[in-house]
């Protein structure tokens, strides 16, 4: 990594205080992780590269001289998925414009986002089809996983007993994804007449609206609107409390609502997040959640009321096929998304920024000798000393 060392390295993060899980991480732990050293990007300044994640100002970095540097851009949502005349593609650039967000206004979000794309000489995203989205702006696209060293697997090797024919079941996400509990209504309903069910959701207590910005919601209302058990749970989310209580819990879940394109097309990172910390796990029926489950060698995402109702029963009454799916997923997120191998991905893209930075920074410093020697011969004729 000698060579990244003398790279000029700006980063345009989700948060100033990097306290947002995509800058903890991805970049900046990789950088943390290497001694890398970097800056809050200022569109101003000239680098060698620049990481701009997609909480930055993409109309300005959209614009940043192609000669000044290396652009990864950061698109791990599948924002290039959504119709162009969408509320998201429409309104959302109007509204980032409005808040302050974005210097120039583009109304329709999505362009912007095709626009950053285009200038990016590096995309990184998180899952297939969010690739194939985004080859048709920007030749060079790669797939990274967050890494999941800030959560901890507490359970023992064999899964705990069911106590009293109750079933404690975890969620963590953000208030917002409580919606996704509508898919899943039915099934919870005819669950709860053979089982004590209790949700345990970690999550924000009280969030912003509109922006993340001008109204406090209570989360509280969103669980009342989406979610009929009486027997609900709900806790400040950190990464401590994932860890502490999903593994008291008998099993997770993840339910995606599939016809909400941006909710479909989430990649398996909170899946990959409960199997590392030994839970058993019952999904939406997504492509990125099919794709892990058939790597796994287990068949636990469900697309009916049925195939919910089924999959846990299965899983709850039967501890051997508890255990089995627990320790199947653990080791498939252990391989696919360790640390080491998330980590060698960005040493692997580095390398190649290497590829890409080279040939400017020779430009750059050629382009820069030429104006240092005009200086001299300047100097020269009018007899003046630099």
């Amino acid at each position: 990594m000698s060579e990244v060392d003398n790279l000029s390295i700006g980063y345009a993060p989700y948060s100033s205080d990097f306290s947002s899980s995509g800058d903890r991480r991805r970049f900046v732990y990789y950088a943390n992780s290497r001694a890398i050293d970097f800056e809050i990007a200022k569109p101003e300044n000239e680098y060698d590269v620049v990481f701009v994640t997609h909480g930055a100002d993409i109309t300005v970095w959209s614009k940043y001289d192609k000669s000044k540097a290396v652009i990864v851009y950061e698109l791990v949502d599948s924002y290039l998925a959504t119709p162009v005349f969408s509320f998201y593609g429409l309104f959302r650039g109007l509204a980032k414009y409005l808040s302050g967000k974005h210097k120039y206004c583009q109304l329709n979000q999505k362009k912007s986002i095709e626009s950053m794309c285009r200038r990016a000489d590096i995309v990184i995203c998180s899952t297939e089809e969010q690739k194939n989205h985004i080859r048709h702006y920007c030749d060079d696209v790669r797939i990274i996983l967050d890494v999941k060293s800030e959560y901890h697997n507490y359970r023992m090797t064999q899964q705990p007993e069911l106590k009293n024919n109750e079933l404690n079941i975890a969620w963590e996400g953000v208030p917002h994804n409580i919606k996704s509990f509508a898919v899943i209504r039915d099934a919870l309903s005819i669950l709860s007449k053979q089982y004590q069910i209790n949700l345990h959701l970690i999550t924000a207590l009280k969030y912003k609206k509109y922006m993340n910005k001008y109204v406090t919601k209570h989360t509280i209302n969103e669980v009342k609107k989406y979610i009929d058990i009486n027997n609900v749970y709900l806790y400040q989310w950190n990464e401590l409390t994932v860890s502490h209580i999903s593994s008291a819990c008998d099993f997770a879940i993840i339910p995606i609502d599939s016809n909400d394109t941006m909710d479909n097309g989430k990649p398996e990172d909170k899946l990959f997040i409960f199997w590392l910390m030994g839970l058993p796990t019952v999904v939406s029926e997504t492509p990125a959640h099919l794709r892990a489950m058939k790597g796994a060698g287990l068949s636990m995402a469900c697309s009916s009321t049925n195939d919910w109702v089924s999959t846990i029963k299965d899983i709850v009454d039967n501890k051997t096929k508890r255990n089995q799916s627990a320790k199947k997923g653990f080791a498939y997120a252990s391989r696919v998304n360790s640390e080491e191998r998330t980590i060698s991905l960005w040493d692997d893209l580095f390398e190649d920024i290497e590829r890409f930075h080279n040939p400017r920074r020779r430009r750059r410093l050629e382009v820069n000798k030429q104006k240092d020697l005009s200086l001299t011969n300047l100097s020269e004729e009018t007899g003046e000393t630099r």
